[in-house]
Order: structure tokens, then C-alpha cells, then sequence
């Protein structure tokens, strides 16, 4: 046996980047299987105990001859696993142990070291080390010190392992091991492991179907028939290309176009029908949310562009706006103009045409902030929510902690002051001469925010302070006038948004986030850390390149693969998307049948309930926190802050309505033509198979990737079948809701 593992220290947590990785590549190629393999937790001979040790025992350990005893809460113990392929960099921060106790009650104890036991350390047959600390990671949840037996499983990039029985305090009194659990000792063969010694499933399909109906879920607004057939003859790399130099919008598609208007409706722009069958479209158009809600929908659920649609809608509920505030629909479409333009650009432009948009301007209040009537909104929240956070982070979007154990904050208000300042001075651009889109009486939410030379502070200010800053102080501007004023404060802005862009936060803070929004709401700081390394290089040198932080996202080994096996790993459907990947699963087209263009969900009528207007959040931070803990857990879940018993019956509701009617069209004259469904091609299956087999089997292909349980499917055939034979249609919708309103579809995994 070859001992790599140190005795007197395991090793602290290890770069995660390669060196494939920081060059903006992943080591995932469209000739090799994106599937990981599931992790073995070694246990001791004949029994589901695990092989557990101290630090101290490694030296002379014998795996035969070790004896099972009890581990002290808040202890240290060394377990074994087996069955992982570690990329270059890979380390402790890209696992996770998973805890339960007899009570039910489930912790996360943290990896704190990892290291090559046995074997070469790069293929799969290698033994692991693993240094675990006996206590809740996140420090919510404290178990009994003397809870007896417990069940602990190992979680890497998404692939849970088996459970094995661990000690604490005491042994027996607790749990008794999941039914069916056989010992996985030392020497465990490879055929072993992929025969079923290790809980798993057997999931079929074409090759990596699963894979590519996930990643469409996780790029796309939905999944559909003619998308997953081109990804299969193309693959995800060529089909990235694609998306990244398509036309956005999509040509049919273009962005609403309606004039500026006063801020309050004149008395010609109400909603009164004063000629009969003639509408009057004004106010609807202008001073409602409806044109913008309206076009995005389309463009989620017709548009070819997807890939830049989605990560513009990350984007904006990371850059939040509101027409809550600003009932005037142009000011939302401009201020989506920015994000789309920017969404494979570069963060630093997105901050600074973020920070001259008019609509932003408006909403975060920086278009009334002065010199003498300064405003910290925008400054204080570009800085807590747009880009670094409040506390000091690790490359892999871990805390940082002080000499005492406390958390360190990333500003004070202090900086606020001196950001403010910084800032003051641009307003609404009412100038003619250097506005071409002003017109008079109306808010200007189009041009960028102009500077007013006499608003603007002319006085020294102190920016962020951090390891490495070379920017932090600006000179005050003693005696400038005029142009010089100008000079001054653009430099300052600039100064300003560059001491932002190159804290070490912004990568990590970033890339955790759009993670979370495209694929998982508890990613590993491991996945975190690999992210954020092509974030601070592309590997042409370049920082920010939202191109090159997309596909690393997509990519990464914790993304890809046709099944995620750990339950806690993956998101729970925010509303907009639970709708249109429902709606894009099965041809979403307008209720009367003239065509898809005319379909389409208005975003106040369908969302109202569920938490999640489009466009309408509720507050600056979102229609939920990125930081969200689901309760009762350690984990991270954002968009269960929006999930209670009056939503989650709505999403039912939601369902129902499409599925078995439609939304029907209005009695109106130049209103929506309503949205329905297309389900010929599934009563086809339905008619040909009366045992309802064929059906079920294909909605799990499209809807589940294969992954439906058997006993999921043993309660969903019957009540199928409970339908006639003779009723194809009613048999498809039934099978439809009972899955599109299962838990296991309700969670993107």
C-alpha cells in the first residue's frame, strides 16, 4: 500500500482550478461520457459501518483489523471513498457529507482535507482520504453530542454515494442503515461497483439524452423536440458557438419600440373605448408593464436566441429594476437593452452602461443624487448587490474570517459616503443639443444619464480597500471649472467602477449567482472556484468576459451529466421558468390556432400567485435572496423564499389551466390570442399503446431524463389508464399534470 496521506496534517483546501480551467476551457469534450461516477464510502468487513478513523491511526492502519468505536461530536475523523476521478486542482471544497440522525433531523459536516490513500490518484480505483469535522457546517443545526449512530453520505459533483453508519458519542441507539445497504469494504472491485453494490439506478436512454435535456434546461427557457434533435447532431459546444453570435432579438421578435410620455397619462392616453370596436391602446402600451412582459414571453417561448435570453434574465434579477416604481413599460426595455448587449460582453462595460442607465438612474435614485443632496442607493448597492457583497470572500465564494472567527466586512459607510460623492451629478438627459431621443414634457429613459458639471462633487474621497488596491484614493478637484469639472468627474466615475471590478470579491460573488440562477442553488465552492477563475482570466488575460464565464458554467463537471443522484443537489423551478419549460415542452402555440408568433402569457395575468412577475420585482433584492437557506436545512435554496402554500397551489393551478384548457382569447378587440398547448404528437403515442407504457416512458424522456423512479411511475399509470383507452387526449393531459406538478419535476436537477 502507498501512503501519500501525511500523518501529522491532511492537507487544507487545495486550488480547484486547473490549469485547463483557467484558460476558460473545462475538460469536458463532446467525444467523452460528461458522466461522473457515483462515490463509494468504504465500510468496515461485513457490515454498513463505516471504514472511519482518527488522524492519528492512519500510519498504522490495517482496513481488516479496524475497530468500530464511537467519534466525539466536533471531532475529527478520516473516511475512506473509492470510485472518483479527480481533475488537476480538484480538492476538499468539491465534496460535501451529508448527515441524518435517528430523529430524521440532516446536517452537512465539511471536508476539510482530501488526499490519494492508495493508488495513483488518477483513476478511479484510487482510495481517497477524507478529513470530515463532526459538526453542521453551516452551524444552523446542532446534533445531539450523544446522538448514537447516524448516516452519513458523500456528495460529489451532483452523485451521491452510499450511506454508512458513523458513531457519535455512542454507537447503536440510532439509525439502522438504508434498507437494502450491503458492506462496500476495502478492495472493492470495479465490476462491484457499477453492479449495484452501491445504491443506484439504471436510467436508459440514447446516448447522453439525459445530458443534453438538462443542459437545454439550464441554457434555454425549456426544452423542445426540434432543439434536442439539433444539440444531438451538433453537440453543446458548436451549439454555443451558435448562440453566442446569433441575432437578439430574434427578427419576428423585435423589441417594443413605443414612444416617451409624460410620467403621469394625459388626458388623450386613457384606457376608454370612446369609438365603438376601436381600442384605445395608449396607456396599456405605455404606462403598464404590458408591451415589455409581452415581448419577453415571446421571446422565451418562440425565440431562437435563447442561450443570450436566459443569462439576461439572470442578469436581471442580479441588477434589479422595477416597474413597480416606474410605471412606464419604454424604461424596462431600455434598461433590458443593456443587459442583453452585455450578457457576453464584459462586466466592467456592463457596470459602467449599468450605472448611466436612465431606468437604473431611476429606480436606485443616482439621477436625483447632488453634491449638495447626495443619494447612497445606487452607490451602496452596486457595491452589496451588483458586485462584491458584504463580506470578504474566498476564491471559491467561502467566507473569509478574522483572527476571532468573525466575518469581515468588504466596506463601511464610510465608503458609502465617498461612493455617493463619487456619482453625483448625472441626471435625466434633457439637453437637446447632446440628446437626440429627448422629448419635451417626457422622462428621458433612453439616451444615458448626463453630468452636470455644478453637481457633482469636487471633493477627495477614499474608495474600497483590499489586498493589492492601487486605486483607492481620488484627489479632490481644487478650483476646476467647466470642462475640467467634467474631466474630473468621468475619471472619478471610472476610477471608481475599476476599484470595484478588480476586488477580489467580484468573481466569486458573480459567478456563485449566475450559477445559481442557470444550474444549481447550492453549488460547491469547488464549482464556485473554477468559475470565478475564468472570471478573473479568460486565458487571453481578460477579466469579466461573461462569454467565457457562461460556457465555464454550462460546462463544469458539477453541471454536466445525464443524472444528479444527490437530492439536495439542483433548484427549485422559479415561476417563469417552470412556465415556459412546461409550456416549450409541448409546442406552446396561441389558443385559436393561427400560429405561434400570436401566443403567448401575459406577465401580470399568469404570474400573479406564484411570487414572480416579470419585470415587477418587489424590492432591489429580487423576488428572493441569493443567500436563502431553506429552512430547516443547510442549504441553499433562493427561490424557495417564494415558495408557500398560497404559491405552490397556484403553480398547481397554473398547471391545470394549461394542460387541461387553455388561456382563452379575449373578448377584446386587438388583445392576445391566447395560449394552448399542442399535444397531437403524444396522443398519437397514447392511441398506439393502450397499456399507457409508451406515454409515460416518453414524457419521463423529455420532462425527467429518464430518471422517473419506479415507484413514481407506479402510481402514475394507473390513474393514466384510469382514463379510456378510447380518450387519448385526456389520458395526455392526465399524465402531464401529475408530472408537471410532481416534486420531482418542480426541481431543476
Amino acid at each position: 500500500m502507498v501512503n501519500k496521506f501525511s500523518r501529522s496534517v491532511i492537507l487544507t483546501l487545495l486550488m480547484a482550478v486547473g490549469s485547463s480551467v483557467s484558460h476558460g476551457r473545462v475538460p469536458i469534450q463532446e467525444d467523452v461520457d460528461p458522466n461522473s461516477p457515483a462515490p463509494v464510502l468504504l465500510s468496515e468487513t461485513g457490515s454498513t459501518r463505516a471504514l472511519a478513523v482518527t488522524e492519528k491511526s492512519l500510519g498504522r492502519l490495517d482496513p481488516s483489523r479496524v475497530e468500530s468505536r464511537p467519534f466525539p461530536y466536533e471531532s475529527t475523523i478520516v473516511i475512506f471513498a473509492t470510485n472518483i476521478s479527480l481533475m488537476k486542482g480538484e480538492a476538499a471544497n468539491a465534496f460535501r457529507v451529508y448527515v441524518e440522525d435517528a430523529a430524521g433531523r440532516k446536517y452537512r459536516f465539511p471536508v476539510v482535507a482530501i488526499e490519494a490513500f492508495e493508488g495513483d490518484g488518477t483513476s478511479a480505483s484510487t482510495i481517497y482520504a477524507l478529513k470530515v469535522r463532526l459538526k453542521d457546517a453551516a452551524g444552523f443545526w446542532h446534533p445531539p453530542v450523544d446522538a448514537g449512530d447516524v448516516m452519513i453520505g458523500l456528495a460529489w459533483r451532483g452523485m451521491a454515494s452510499n450511506r454508512v453508519l458513523v458513531g457519535l458519542g455512542h454507537m447503536d441507539s440510532g439509525v439502522k442503515g438504508d434498507p437494502g445497504a450491503v458492506p462496500t469494504p476495502w478492495g472493492l472491485t470495479s465490476g462491484e461497483k457499477a453492479t449495484g453494490r452501491v445504491r443506484s439506478q439504471n436510467y436508459v436512454g440514447y446516448r447522453w439524452s439525459g445530458d443534453r435535456m438538462r443542459f437545454l434546461e439550464q441554457a434555454t427557457f425549456g426544452p423542445t423536440v426540434a432543439m434536442d434533435a439539433r444539440l444531438r447532431r451538433i453537440g453543446i459546444r458548436t451549439w454555443l458557438a451558435e448562440q453566442f453570435d446569433a441575432q437578439y432579438p430574434s427578427l419576428s421578435n423585435p423589441y417594443p419600440g413605443q414612444p416617451l410620455k409624460p410620467n403621469n397619462a394625459p388626458s388623450d392616453c386613457d384606457n376608454n373605448q370612446t369609438i365603438p370596436d376601436v381600442p384605445v391602446t395608449c396607456f396599456r402600451d405605455t404606462y403598464t408593464m404590458y408591451q415589455p412582459q409581452t415581448w419577453f414571453m415571446r421571446e422565451a417561448l418562440y425565440g431562437d436566441t435563447q442561450l443570450r435570453h436566459r443569462v439576461a434574465w439572470a442578469l436581471a434579477q442580479v441588477w434589479v429594476t422595477s416597474g413597480t416604481d416606474v410605471q412606464q413599460g419604454r424604461h424596462i426595455v431600455e434598461y433590458h437593452k443593456v443587459l442583453s448587449k452585455n450578457a457576453f460582453g464584459n462586466y466592467r462595460t456592463l457596470m459602467k452602461e449599468m450605472t448611466l442607465n436612465a431606468t437604473m438612474g431611476s429606480y436606485l435614485d443616482m439621477a436625483r443624487s447632488t453634491r449638495n443632496n447626495p443619494n447612497e442607493n445606487y452607490a451602496r448597492e452596486l457595491m452589496q448587490l451588483f458586485t462584491i457583497g458584504l463580506y470578504m470572500l474566498n476564491p471559491d465564494g467561502t467566507y473569509q474570517l478574522d483572527g476571532t472567527g468573525n466575518l469581515i466586512p468588504t466596506y463601511d459607510q464610510e465608503t458609502v459616503n465617498d461612493l455617493t460623492k463619487v456619482l453625483t451629478g448625472w441626471t435625466f438627459c434633457e439637453n437637446t443639443a447632446l440628446c437626440p431621443n429627448r422629448v419635451i414634457g417626457a422622462q428621458n429613459f433612453i439616451d444615458p444619464l448626463l453630468l452636470i458639471n455644478n453637481n457633482h462633487s469636487l471633493t477627495a474621497k477614499s474608495l474600497l480597500n483590499y489586498p493589492g488596491v492601487t486605486n483607492q484614493n481620488i484627489a479632490a478637484c481644487t478650483g476646476c471649472t467647466g470642462t475640467a469639472i467634467a474631466t474630473y468627474a468621468n475619471n472619478s466615475m471610472d476610477q471608481a467602477l475599476d476599484n470595484i471590478f478588480f476586488h477580489p470579491n467580484v468573481g466569486p460573488f458573480v459567478s456563485k449567482i449566475l450559477i445559481q440562477h442557470l444550474v444549481t442553488s447550492d453549488p460547491t465552492p469547488a464549482y464556485v472556484e473554477r468559475v470565478a477563475s475564468v472570471f478573473n482570466d479568460n486565458g487571453i488575460g481578460q477579466r469579466g468576459d461573461l462569454k467565457a464565464v457562461v460556457k465555464a458554467i454550462l460546462l463544469d463537471p458539477e453541471a454536466r451529466g445525464d443524472v444528479k443522484t444527490d437530492p439536495n443537489f439542483g433548484k427549485l423551478r422559479e415561476p417563469v421558468l417552470l412556465a415556459t419549460n412546461i409550456l416549450r415542452h409541448f409546442n406552446v402555440r396561441s389558443a385559436d390556432g393561427s400560429g405561434a408568433s400570436d401566443g403567448y402569457i401575459t406577465g401580470r395575468g399568469e404570474f400573479t400567485g406564484m411570487g414572480q412577475i416579470p419585470f415587477q420585482s418587489p424590492t432591489v433584492f429580487n423576488f428572493y435572496p441569493p443567500g436563502y437557506v431553506v429552512p430547516g436545512t443547510s442549504m441553499l435554496g433562493p427561490e424557495f423564499a417564494i415558495m408557500t402554500t398560497g404559491t405552490a397551489i397556484q403553480r398547481t393551478n397554473f398547471v391545470n389551466r394549461f394542460v387541461f384548457t387553455a388561456i382563452p382569447v379575449p373578448v377584446a378587440v386587438n388583445s392576445p390570442t391566447g395560449t394552448a398547448l399542442d399535444l397531437s404528437d403524444l396522443q398519437a403515442i397514447a392511441a398506439a399503446d393502450p397499456t399507457g407504457n409508451q406515454l409515460v416512458d416518453e414524457l419521463d424522456r423529455r420532462m425527467l431524463h429518464s430518471t422517473m423512479s419506479p415507484a413514481m411511475k407506479a402510481a402514475i399509470l394507473p390513474v393514466v389508464t384510469s382514463v379510456a383507452a378510447n380518450n387519448p387526449l385526456s389520458r395526455v393531459r392526465q399524465a402531464i399534470y401529475l408530472i408537471a406538478t410532481s416534486s420531482q419535476y418542480q426541481v431543476q436537477r
